[in-house]
């Protein structure tokens, strides 16, 4: 399947998952729990390639199964998911199949039966966290990205906090090994305390705060120590984790994102195209530098900070830790950095300047022309998560994004024009 039709398709099934048919397949779905009443969109996740998968909440009135149904027969919330990705287990009373038009298959289940996360019902539920802990506990779903994983707050009785993650089952352990590696190094990440081979990681809490609070609040003088201290602690990466399975960067599937950025901003679709094509290009024709250990999803929620003496704190989510380029690590922090004046104008006002500083000196660390390409690559992977479904107004934030990484690929070609113009003239 071609680009284009892959394109084409994945908006069709966007448009399945979130429009008015999608009430006709929830009711189908869900008919031997009783009658959908209502149901409204919660989140969507589009993956480039991977499929569309939706949240919804529902509003469902009985007769059927008696977890769905409140005394006296009235109403009831429930999360409901539906995917057009692919789905290990067969269905069954849990999942259910629909085929859908145009030959999409559609998988429907009840959060938090997830068929590929199944720890995350032990996860979600206080009383199995707490047997399985040995203590009675709260729990607070922070996210969940559907067939996926799940992030939860452990909340012990002393107050004192924890985070389970729920992760596929094949990915628990190397996520263990991740964590344990970091540690053993020295890195300041947090602790393994718990893990379950169903995919549940229970870890312990990173201390400080994250390095958005510093980017909001504006680091001033500071600024350069702040980015020095960042690129410090990338050095001290365990050599041993670049033996670790890699993971794609983010501009390595310009194409992809691409595509997820049409199905929600398809008025700009050549301005996207010619967007991704420029960061093929860049990346074809620059040097990314030597293979080493990165932490592959390098930005400002996933540092924490001592903000005291601007060092890091913590550096958490490491799942994607392993072998790759340290280019890539930059331009993940930078092009996450260069959306926030679009997703909060009123809270990132020293962002600007501050960025120009910092894009400055990684451009001293790595090939300009590379990196360029990667800050690119990530914020163009960025502009489908601006669609919001809660009814606030999103396209701003979204043709934000888009500018964003266009000035990135304009400044990459800048450094490249450059460079061959040295090269001609022998210098």
């Amino acid at each position: 399947m071609s680009m284009t039709d892959q394109a084409i398709r994945e908006a069709r099934e966007v448009e399945l998952l979130t429009g008015n048919d999608a009430g006709d397949m929830l009711s189908a779905a869900l008919a031997n729990t009783g009658i959908v009443r209502s149901w409204k969109v919660h989140s969507v996740h589009h993956r480039p390639g991977a499929g569309v998968t939706v949240g919804y909440t529902v509003q469902i009135e009985g007769p059927g199964n008696p977890h769905v149904l409140v005394p006296g027969g009235k109403v009831a919330d429930e999360y409901i998911c539906a995917t057009t990705g692919k789905v290990s287990p067969p269905p069954s009373d849990i999942l259910v199949r629909i085929d859908g038009p145009d030959g999409i298959v559609v998988h429907v289940w009840r959060h938090p039966n997830d068929p590929e996360l199944p720890a995350l019902k032990v996860a979600c539920e206080s009383r199995a966290m707490g047997n399985l802990i040995g203590q009675r506990v709260k729990l607070e779903l922070l996210s969940y990205r559907p067939t996926r994983r799940g992030v939860l707050r452990v909340i012990y009785p002393d107050q004192t906090k924890a985070y389970a993650k729920v992760v596929r089952p094949a990915h628990a352990h190397s996520l263990v090994k991740r964590h344990r590696m970091l540690v053993d190094a020295g890195i300041p990440a947090p602790r393994v305390l718990h893990d379950t081979p169903e995919g549940l990681v229970l870890i312990s809490s990173g201390e400080g705060e994250p390095l958005a609070n510093l980017l909001s609040r504006g680091m001033g003088e500071n600024t350069d120590k702040v980015l020095g201290n960042l690129i410090g602690l990338l050095d001290k990466l365990p050599e041993q984790a670049a033996t670790l399975t890699r993971r794609p960067a983010w501009s390595e599937r310009a194409d992809h994102y691409a595509n997820a950025a049409i199905t929600v901003l398809p008025q700009y679709r050549t301005r996207i195209e010619m967007l991704a094509y420029g960061v093929n290009y860049l990346m074809a024709n620059s040097d990314p530098g030597p293979v080493i250990t990165t932490h592959g999803d390098f930005y400002e929620a996933n540092i924490l900070m001592d903000s005291e003496n601007n060092s890091v704190s913590a550096l958490i989510d490491v799942d994607s830790l392993g072998p790759g380029y340290r280019v890539d690590d930059l331009g993940c922090l930078l092009g996450h950095i260069s959306v926030l004046p679009y997703l909060a104008p009123q809270a990132y006002p020293h962002v600007p300047a501050e960025l120009e500083r910092w894009a400055q000196g990684c451009e001293e660390q790595v090939d300009p022309t590379a990196l360029m390409a990667r800050c690119a690559g990530v914020t163009l992977s960025l502009i489908a998560g601006a669609r919001r479904e809660d009814g606030r107004e999103w396209l701003s934030d979204a043709e934000g994004r888009l500018a964003a990484a266009e000035r990135w690929l304009a400044r990459g070609y800048g450094h490249l024009a450059r460079r061959n113009r040295m090269t001609a003239s022998g210098k």
